[in-house]
Formats: structure tokens, C-alpha cells, sequence
């Protein structure tokens, strides 16, 4: 959520600052903003809107500044207006900030800043910040953002720049991500990594609690007291094309065709086979750690909180141990028993997500031991955790995960296997036969690329419903809540996914001749029962297409409108060759709406407030 964008060096700001809001449109925006210095004074330009919106504003104005920060906001306090876009001014218009996060007391600071004299022009918890460190400043910029900060409670990113400073932006962050590069001669920061690849490979990933003083030559790290930090750039060998569309339509269709290259690159990244042992190689826990664990969590959010719920199943198979499936946002606030023995695997693709964080900070407390799945080098999530399983999904652009999610479900069925082995829970030879299975996804899921126009046509003659139903059992209903999330992310139209079992327990109440029906398939998932589940939406008139791997079966030529044949595989591929049709029947009833299917109204890609 909200994009933050910075520079300084011999070029001109502005049209940088453009493009690094472009990079980070997918992060869910609804106004934008940059500022930078020229002849020691502030020029500020914002717009509601879409950043074609700024840069027609940009028009009118000629900015030449070479340093600058630029925000594209998703709105918290205050709708999304001109007065409201970021960046934000103190009372003398010479200090500029932007801000991603929440400033959870800013009302008291507003009340007592009023009270002083200062005159606040939008709704935004964001610009008392402007006002704080307008009242610590006396030439030195870097010492009024750390007494400004003191007491602020929240998650924040932010950047400041002063007018009468013209060589430096000032940085700091809590709990929400800042990433800073570089370059020969000159400094950028961002919200992510993609927005800085085309410029330089060479990033610091800030931590919560520190700042930072950014010049085109130098770069100076503290924590909020004032102590310098020593860190060492990490080098992201992201192709920075690979965050263009490469003839595609859109980043999601090319991130659904990217798919069976970023499986294969989770697999062989992440793991290896040593003296007929499988090793994770930044996994870090001793076999005696592994063999003391009691219970397990799996903590996440959105599309992550499903890949959750499929990993538990599969692990049921060959790990007897407890294991529950918790919402980040709902996990913090709980009473689960977590101890010393308790192993939480938290699941975020950005590593940022600010519910899964909270959740994990309250697991350490109790002493659990942490292991993030995610995305994203140096991350927080990363940094919080005691191992790592990597996903090498490269940068996904669109909003709406999906390649993410599948390198996510080989992620963790590789870290349950490793599980499994050290505790000797497992076979040798099961082990095998796994690894096996999961080396043939890259295959199916371009098998089922290569039928796109098949569901092309599903979704012609289903675009214009104003509600879906997504039934399905057993290893498959995480895969139903998926594919009904994706729907509904993107074509706006109404959409649940549903235990098929638990059809009879309400949502068989609103099905009728008008109510598409999506039916996960497959022998290897009480198949018997959910034909039974079938017959009862046929008898209701519901329309059904049906996803299945069952091969010829005639009876459901009976009962469905639509039927969608998928490649046998093992149990251990059938969420993924499942999900891969379902993503691309969501995208093709999207652009049949006519829906901005990268940048869905209201999402955002990281969500980095609670």
C-alpha cells in the first residue's frame, strides 16, 4: 500500500520520479504526488487519480530539481483528493514528506500542533509529520526527523526533504518497507525492489527503527537514537524485464505464463539432494530443533492464507503433528498454544504484510520458532525469522497473486517433506516418489496453457453473472476459496468459495437458474460425494462447469454446461492443476467486464497496514 519514491544526484527528479511511481502503480494507488528542490525552495505537484493525472499536471510546470520524492497514495485518512495527495507541508512550506503507513495517535499530536499555532490543510494523519519536524528544525534536518518521530506509535516509511537541504533526503521506517539503491553518483529510494532495477542492482533494505541521510555520493545509517549502523548492499539479480509486460496484455497474464518457469525455480532454488537427503539451503534449524517441535502454525493473509491451508492438508499425509491454519490479522489477537516447541511457518509474498508481522512478533515473544516463505530478499519477515524457504518468483506486478502462489504451494510442499524427513516420519523412497511428482508441475501447468482459448470460451459465456459459486472438498476447497478470490478481485462480480459438504448449510439457497456453479473435480477428493453435490445444484437449475481430472466420465456430460478436462498427477500436483484454469477463467471474464485486471479498485499489492 502507497508507493514511496526518491532520488538525488546530477539528473533531473522529476521524470525519475515519474517512473518509480509508474513501477509501483501495482501497489494500489488512488492519488499521487512529488516535490522537489529548485533555488532553495519547494515546488509540489499532486492529483487524485491515476498518475496520467500528474503527470498532466507536471505539464504545466517546469521542474528541474535533481533531487526529490514522489507518493502514490492508497487512502487511510481522508478520501482520495488533491489536498489529501502526498507529499505533505509544514506551515512554512520548506519541509516536504511522504508516508506509508498509519500514524495510530496522530490525533493528540494534530490537537496539541493546532494549539501551538500550526494550520493543517488536509485530513491525512500523515502531515503531522511535516509539523513535528518543523518544530525541531534548526538547520539540521536528520536530528528534527529523529526528535520528530519520538512518541509517534504506528507503522511508517517515510522521506523528508527541506528546502534550505538541498543535497539530502532524510529516511526512516517502522514496520513499513523502504528499500535504498545505489547508483553511480546517485542515490534512489523505494517502497520495492522493482522500482529501482532499472537504475541499479546494488540495494540496502532498511530495518525497523532505523534512518537514514541519503546524498548522491554517500549514505548514512543510524537508529532513531543516533547510533551509525555498518550494512553491506545486497545485490538483486531481478532482470529488470521481467517487470515488463513482454508482449502480453497485462502483468497478470504474463505472470500466469510465468508460472511454470517460476515452479521449476522454486524447487531447484530453494532446495537440493544430498547423500539421499533433501536440504533446504537457507533453512537453518538442527535435526534435534526439528524433532522438538510439538505443533505447528501456518500463518497468513489473502492468497498466502490459502497455499496455508493446502499445505496443511498435504503435510496431514506424511507429518503427524499437530497443525493449524491461522489469519495473520486474526492469529495476534488469539489464545494458540505456542511455546518453546511451537514451529510457526509464516507466508507472505512480499515479507511486509503487516497482520502476518504482527502475528509472527507475538510468536517470537512466546518463544515459537519462526520460518518465512516469501518473495523478497532482506525483507522484514526475512529478518524476523530463524530460516528461510525462498519462493524465485521474480517480481509480480499485478495485484492479484498468482504466480507467487504456486511457487508458494512447491515452496511448502518441499518444507513439509524436509520436515517429514528429519523426523524420520517419512520413507526414502516416499520422499523420491514426491520430489518426483513435484517435477512434473512445470509440465502440467504448460499443458494447461497451452488451452487457454478453451476457457476463453467458459468465460464468454459466463461474463455478464452477477454472482459465482466455487464448491469443492478435501485438498481442493483451498483451491475453491482461491479461485473465487481471484474472481472477485478482479471482475468485481460476487464470488464464495464453499467445503461442497457444506452446500446444504446455506448456500444452496441462492442458487437458481441465474447461479454459475464451479465444481473442483477429482477421484483422489471424495469424488463420489461431490457428484452427489452436483446432482443436488442440477436440480436447482444452477449452471455447472466443472474443473476435473477424471478423465471420460459421460455422466458429467449430463449435468454440466461447461467441462474442463485437466492432466492426470499425483495428490501432491492437484491444487496447482487446478489452480492454473481458474486463474485464467478470473482474467478472461475480467477483461470481458472491462476491469483494470492489474490494479483492481481499492487493492493494493503489499498490505503494509493493519
Amino acid at each position: 500500500m502507497c508507493g514511496i519514491i526518491g532520488y538525488v544526484g546530477p539528473r533531473p527528479a522529476a521524470p525519475l520520479l515519474v517512473e518509480g511511481l509508474r513501477h509501483l502503480e501495482y501497489r494500489g494507488y488512488d492519488s499521487a504526488g512529488i516535490a522537489t528542490i529548485e533555488e532553495n525552495s519547494l515546488k509540489v505537484v499532486r492529483r487524485a487519480g491515476k498518475i496520467q493525472a500528474l503527470i498532466a499536471a507536471l505539464g504545466e510546470s517546469d521542474m528541474y530539481g535533481q533531487i526529490g520524492i514522489g507518493h502514490s497514495r492508497w487512502a487511510t485518512h481522508g478520501k482520495p483528493t488533491d489536498s489529501n495527495a502526498h507529499p505533505h507541508l509544514d506551515c512554512r512550506k520548506t519541509i516536504a514528506v511522504i508516508h506509508n503507513g498509519i500514524i495510530e495517535n496522530y490525533l493528540p499530536f494534530k490537537e496539541r500542533l493546532q494549539a501551538e499555532g500550526h494550520h493543517f490543510s488536509s485530513q491525512t494523519d500523515t502531515e503531522i509529520l511535516a509539523h513535528l519536524f518543523e518544530r525541531f528544525y534548526r538547520g539540521d534536518l536528520e536530528e528534527a526527523v529523529r526528535l520528530g518521530l519520538q512518541g509517534i506509535k504506528g507503522a511508517f516509511a517515510i522521506a523528508v526533504i527541506a528546502a534550505d537541504s538541498p543535497e539530502e533526503i532524510i529516511v526512516a521506517k517502522t514496520a513499513s518497507p523502504l528499500v535504498i539503491g545505489l547508483g553511480n553518483g546517485e542515490t534512489f529510494l523505494s517502497s520495492d525492489v522493482p522500482a529501482l532495477l532499472p537504475h541499479t542492482r546494488r540495494m540496502i533494505f532498511l530495518h525497523d527503527g532505523e534512518m537514514a541521510r541519503l546524498r548522491k555520493d554517500s549514505l548514512k545509517i543510524t537508529d532513531l537514537a543516533g547510533k551509525e549502523i555498518e550494512r553491506q548492499p545486497v545485490h538483486i539479480d531481478w532482470d529488470p524485464l521481467t517487470a515488463q509486460k513482454g508482449g502480453f496484455k497485462h502483468f497478470m497474464l504474463k505472470e500466469i505464463h510465468e508460472q511454470a518457469q517460476t515452479v521449476s525455480e522454486t524447487i531447484g532454488g530453494c532446495s537440493s539432494w544430498d547423500n539421499d537427503r533433501l536440504r533446504l539451503d537457507e533453512f537453518n534449524l538442527t535435526e534435534q530443533q526439528i524433532k522438538e517441535i510439538d505443533n505447528i502454525y501456518l500463518v497468513a493473509c489473502g492468497t498466502s492464507f490459502h497455499a496455508g491451508m493446502i499445505a496443511k492438508q498435504l503435510w496431514e499425509d506424511f507429518l503427524p503433528l499437530p497443525i493449524g491454519v491461522e489469519i495473520g490479522s486474526e492469529f495476534r489477537y488469539g489464545n494458540s498454544y505456542i511455546d518453546e516447541h511451537t514451529l510457526v511457518v509464516a507466508i507472505s509474498q512480499s515479507g511486509e504484510t503487516a497482520d502476518t508481522l504482527a502475528g509472527i512478533k507475538r510468536a517470537k515473544e512466546k518463544r515459537a520458532t519462526v520460518i518465512a516463505i516469501t518473495n523478497i530478499v532482506g525483507s522484514a519477515l526475512e529478518r524476523m525469522s530463524d530460516g528461510i524457504v525462498r519462493t524465485f518468483s521474480g517480481p509480480e506486478i499485478g495485484v492479484a497473486a498468482t504466480k507467487t502462489f504456486t511457487a508458494q504451494l512447491a515452496a511448502l510442499t518441499l518444507l513439509g517433506l524436509y520436515l517429514a524427513q528429519r523426523r524420520g516420519s517419512i520413507s526414502l523412497q516416499e520422499v523420491r516418489h514426491q520430489l518426483t511428482a513435484l517435477s512434473k508441475i512445470p509440465s502440467l501447468i504448460a499443458q494447461l496453457l497451452d488451452r487457454e482459448e478453451e476457457i476463453v470460451s467458459i468465460a464468454e459465456k459466463f461474463y455478464n453473472a452477477s454472482d459465482f459459486l466455487y464448491l469443492a472438498r478435501g485438498l481442493l476447497y483451498p483451491v475453491a476459496l482461491e479461485g473465487a478470490l481471484k474472481l472477485k478481485e478482479i471482475s468485481y462480480i460476487h464470488a464464495e468459495g464453499y467445503p461442497a459438504g457444506e452446500m446444504k448449510h446455506g448456500p444452496i439457497a441462492l442458487i437458481d437458474e441465474q447461479m454459475p456453479v464451479v465444481f473442483l473435480l477429482s477421484q483422489q477428493t471424495a469424488y463420489d460425494k461431490v457428484l452427489a453435490n452436483i446432482e443436488e445444484v442440477k436440480a436447482r437449475k444452477g449452471k455447472i462447469i466443472i474443473f476435473t481430472d477424471t478423465g471420460d466420465d459421460h455422466q458429467l456430460h449430463r449435468l454440466a454446461e461447461d467441462i474442463f478436462s485437466l492432466p492426470s498427477g499425483e495428490r501432491v500436483t492437484l491444487p496447482i492443476r487446478h489452480t492454473v484454469p481458474l486463474q485464467l477463467l478470473a482474467y478472461h471474464i475480467a477483461i470481458l467486464r472491462g476491469t483494470d485486471v492489474d490494479q483492481p479498485r481499492n487493492l493494493a499489492k503489499t498490505v503494509t497496514v493493519e
